[in-house]
């Protein structure tokens, strides 16, 4: 997974690795692997490549409860079998390639080997939440490498004569296949924890598809784009099938009706298709299990890929850092755990220690400090009133006193009611950027100050000019407006 495409994303809501551990052994896939390996024994027999005979496939399958009638239960469980094996829940003995007659099978004496419990079972039912999961995760990487593989049937029209793989005839490359799987599933996870960090709504198949294909920026797509939208759709809706079983998503496919279509080549505009029904077109959703699975292989490809909870045990100036980056909500959820596992006073003091600063993140974090503070009771006011004099602090401990009711709260000084206006406009335009709500926040602030913009520009805080320059941008009022441009010119006219 690239760290370049998604350098930094929102923090993720995870299950407890109890909970997670729970969905692993019930994942359907790595459950069939796990009852493989139990029913591995002295007579199991299997190839040069570690694979089930063809002869025990049979048994493999009814030990598996699978439908003996079923065309795909022999592929059911020869998956079932390599997920078993490359995981270590199965240990194989392969047979030399110069085995003699006494060690080849009775049909058509081919050598073969043989197959135990492997080492690792054990953790199935004995190791911690962390060892179950460490094997489901390997069972993914198997399950990966095989949703990256082209249909066996295109696989044998590449083959040569020499029976190599052609791969210029299949237009299939393994190393881009696998970057485009990776690129999908990162895609999925960032449309999922950009909703509240654990999104339970599902994402249409088209738009996963436009994500990889539709060029940044572009309006109408052409017939071109659209059309390998569709392909990237047919691709998905198979990869995503083979997916499912080992736990990683939940998916609707695409409706057989419009893949029928699609065979017939059916001009688009005369599809029977309701476009809003967009379900047909396939649904997927990634699993709490899903989400742990691609953040593990996030963090290991060295993208910053956050979860809520981690930063419970770190001090306040890691916590605000961190989370002024976060969306509100998710910056809410990581600082009341941070909260829950302190005293209140100590945490408060910690937090307003962490909010100073005239550097340009120092707005942003005083907003979270002031986000936190509302978590906290009377117990604080101590901590609180310690910095009412404070320029970058006092006007904040006075929102907070005022809003739980304390007694002989002082009236800040003019001086302090700008600064603190300048420095909230700044934390807005840091948090959000010039939302649509800003214009409103921008007039309340000044609407009860006369002469506001003759003295807001002496306002000594780094983000004077910025803050005047996007309220001449953004003032409601087209007087007032003109009057902060003209303050952004004083201000910038008095720095050095």
């Amino acid at each position: 997974m690239s760290a370049e495409s998604h350098p930094t994303l929102p923090p993720v809501r995870l299950h407890s690795d109890a909970e997670l551990a729970r969905d692993a052994l019930g994942a359907p896939l790595f459950a069939r692997a796990v009852r493989l390996a139990r029913w591995a024994g002295p007579a199991t027999r299997v190839g040069v490549g570690g694979e089930l005979a063809a002869e025990q496939l049979p048994g493999a399958a009814a030990h598996l409860g699978l439908d003996a009638g079923d065309e795909d239960a022999a592929g059911y469980a020869s998956q079932a079998w390599r997920v078993a094996v490359d995981t270590g829940l199965v240990d194989v003995t392969e047979p030399e390639e110069d085995t003699d007659a006494e060690g080849a099978g009775e049909a058509g004496g081919e050598p073969h080997g043989t197959a135990a419990p492997g080492e690792d079972l054990a953790l199935v039912t004995g190791g911690a939440p962390g060892d179950v999961l460490g094997l489901w995760r390997a069972a993914l990487e198997t399950v990966l490498a095989d949703a990256a593989v082209p249909d066996l049937e295109d696989l044998v029209d590449a083959l040569d004569a020499g029976g190599e793989i052609a791969f210029d005839r299949l237009d299939w490359n393994p190393g881009r296949e696998a970057d485009f799987l990776d690129e999908v599933l990162a895609n999925l996870y960032l449309l999922t924890v950009a909703e509240g960090g654990a999104s339970e709504r599902p994402i249409p198949l088209p738009v996963l598809a436009a994500s990889m294909v539709v060029p940044d920026g572009m309006g109408e797509p052409t017939d071109a784009v659209l059309e390998q939208v569709s392909d990237a759709m047919m691709r998905l809706d198979d990869q995503f099938r083979q997916l499912e079983p080992i736990g990683l998503v939940e998916f609707r496919p695409v409706d057989e009706e419009l893949m029928a279509q699609a065979d017939e080549d059916v001009p688009r505009g005369e599809r029977e298709v309701d476009d809003e029904d967009v379900s047909r077109y396939g649904m997927v959703r990634l699993t709490p299990l899903g989400l742990y699975g691609i953040r593990a292989r996030m963090l290991e490809a060295g993208v910053a890929a956050p979860a809520v909870g981690e930063l419970a045990g770190k001090g306040a100036d890691a916590l605000l850092e961190a989370v002024s980056s976060y969306p509100e909500h998710a910056a809410q959820a990581e600082i009341e755990q941070w909260m829950a596992g302190r005293e209140p006073a100590d945490a408060v003091a910690e937090l307003l220690a962490a909010a100073r600063g005239d550097d340009e993140g120092g707005p942003l974090r005083r907003l979270r400090c002031q986000q936190a503070l509302a978590l906290a009771g009377p117990d604080a006011e101590p901590a609180v009133r310690s910095v009412l004099d404070e320029a970058e602090l006092g006007g904040l401990a006075r929102v907070w006193l005022a809003e739980h009711g304390a007694a002989d709260v002082p009236a800040p000084a003019p001086e302090m009611v700008f600064w603190l206006t300048v420095d909230t406009i700044a934390a807005q335009l840091a948090a959000d950027g010039e939302t649509e709500e800003l214009p409103l926040l921008m007039e309340t602030l000044t609407a009860h100050h006369t002469g506001f913009f003759d003295q807001v520009w002496r306002v000594e805080h780094p983000s004077t000019v910025q803050v005047l320059e996007a309220m001449g941008r953004l003032h409601p009022d087209r007087k007032t407006a003109k009057e902060a441009r003209k303050a952004a010119f004083k201000a910038r006219s008095r720095r050095p």
